[in-house]
This record gives C-alpha cells, sequence and structure tokens, in this order.
C-alpha cells in the first residue's frame, strides 16, 4: 500500500518539478532574447578619439550595459559594402559613415520604457549622433512575453490545483482502509494527535520519498535532453536547483500533511456505525 501511495504522489509531483522546469527554461528564454537586443548608438563625424573612449567607458560602466563592441567609421564602411555590395564613398568622394557602438542591453532594461528613456539620456551627450532600435519589435517581445508569463502562471496555478486533489485522494484512500484502527484507538482513550501523530510522520515522509524519486526523474530527464540534444533548458545555477527541489519536496510535504490531518480528523469524528456506511 504504502509502495503504491509513494509512486502515485510521485508521479504527480513529477509533473509539479516539470513545471517548474518549464518556467525557468520560459524564463531563461526570455532573458536570452532581451539580452540579444541591439542598440547602436552612432556617434557625430567630427567625435573625436578622446570622446570615443569616453563614451566606451561610460557604457562598460553602466548597469543598462550587458556588452558593447566600438565600430569605426572605416569598419562601418567595409560592413556596409560587404553586406550590400557598393561602395558610397567612390561617388560621394568621403566616407558618409560614422563611428557608433553596438549595445546589448541588460534583460533588466531591455524593454521599450526604459529604453526610451536611455535614448533621451544619451541623445543629450554632445557627440551622440542618433540612437537606434527596433521599437516595434520590441514592443512586441514585450506584449508576447507578457502573455506567456500570463499563460504559464495559470497553467502552473492550475496543475497545482489538480496535484492538491489526486495526492489527497490517494492519502485519503490510504487512511480510509484504515478507519477501524483509527475508530479502536479513539475508542480505548487514544487522544486525537496520539491517533495522528503516527499516520503524518509516515505520510511525510511518503511526500519527501516521492519527492526525491520525481527529482530523480527529472534530473533523468534534464541529462539525457542536455547528453542526446546539446540543449541545457535552464542554468543550473543554485537559486534554479533549489527552486526546483524547494518547490517539489514543500509541495510533496504539504499536501500529505493537510490531506492526513483532515482524513484522520474525520474517521476520528466518526462514530462505529457510521464508518460501514462510507
Amino acid at each position: 500500500m504504502y509502495l503504491t501511495t509513494t509512486i502515485s504522489v510521485a508521479m504527480v509531483l513529477f509533473l509539479i518539478a516539470l513545471e517548474c522546469v518549464m518556467l525557468l527554461s520560459a524564463n531563461s528564454l526570455i532573458h536570452n532574447v532581451k539580452e540579444n537586443t541591439t542598440v547602436d548608438i552612432l556617434l557625430k563625424q567630427d567625435v573625436s578619439q578622446a570622446d570615443c573612449l569616453r563614451m566606451g567607458q561610460m557604457l562598460e560602466s553602466a548597469p543598462y550595459c550587458k556588452d558593447c563592441r566600438f565600430v569605426s567609421a572605416e569598419d562601418a564602411l567595409k560592413e556596409h559594402i560587404r553586406y550590400l555590395g557598393e561602395d558610397p564613398s567612390k561617388f560621394l568622394g568621403y566616407n558618409p559613415l560614422a563611428a557608433s557602438y553596438e549595445m546589448h542591453p541588460t534583460a533588466q532594461y531591455a524593454n521599450a520604457d526604459s529604453l526610451a528613456i536611455l535614448e533621451n539620456r544619451l541623445l543629450t551627450l554632445p557627440y551622440v549622433d542618433k540612437v537606434m532600435y527596433q521599437k516595434d519589435l520590441l514592443t512586441m517581445l514585450n506584449r508576447n512575453i507578457n502573455k506567456l508569463s500570463l499563460v504559464l502562471m495559470a497553467v502552473a496555478a492550475m496543475l497545482l490545483l489538480i496535484s492538491f486533489v489526486l495526492i489527497g485522494n490517494t492519502i485519503r484512500l490510504q487512511i480510509y482502509s484504515k478507519r477501524f484502527l483509527i475508530n479502536t484507538m479513539s475508542l480505548v482513550g487514544a487522544t486525537s494527535w496520539m491517533i495522528k501523530a503516527p499516520i503524518l510522520r509516515k505520510n511525510i515522509g511518503i511526500g519527501l520519498v516521492a519527492a526525491i524519486l520525481a527529482l530523480a526523474v527529472i534530473a533523468a530527464v534534464l541529462y539525457y535532453v542536455s547528453r542526446h540534444f546539446g540543449v541545457l533548458l535552464f542554468a543550473l545555477t543554485w537559486q534554479n536547483i533549489v527552486f526546483v527541489s524547494g518547490v517539489t519536496v514543500l509541495t510533496g510535504v504539504l499536501i500529505t500533511l493537510i490531506a492526513s490531518l483532515f482524513a484522520t480528523g474525520r474517521y476520528i469524528r466518526m462514530e462505529t456505525n457510521t464508518l460501514y456506511e462510507v
């Protein structure tokens, strides 16, 4: 009976752990997409080398900058020729392209509002000519990210509710088989806590073992996906590992504890004749 209960609870907790992995994977994907946003800071034609260095130092020390790359006017011309196949300096007589910085903002600042404020701040600098980034694409990206976050949170809430019902029913069925033993202990004078304590300890142990089994299966799945497909779903930092493990273990322990308390208390309060009718 305990083996069946443990396996049943472990299967439900596996779904909880899988949902945690999905949330972390989505968060990692969103983070990477945001940090791949490119902001081109075009400098003025007459900008001095000192101003270029000053601009680079400012960006590298700024909290909104993940990384940046300086593109000289000559490099910009070479890239223009390579991509478009024409050299504007031949018929203009001079290089019309200016030096620039290609910056990738941090995920925290990669949204339309923050970049608009940053754009206005950069344009106040005397050696900055233009700030260019794909505003429409960024707005659409943030809108879709918000929708995805809402869907994932709704799925997580629904899955948590289903898990509570399934694990609760499994624990209630297990305690149901002991209803006559519970009633006998109550008749001979055992207090409510004396009856509940061993059942609670045993079912909390079931929740812990089931959580460990679920985490072991999740770890095996992540290893298989990483090994055979070369895909790391999310960064294996200690914060992420603690998050997945903590949610899985807490869910297993709390649901088994609550279900045991309610089910045991119900049979303690029942009259002996009523137990045959349940």
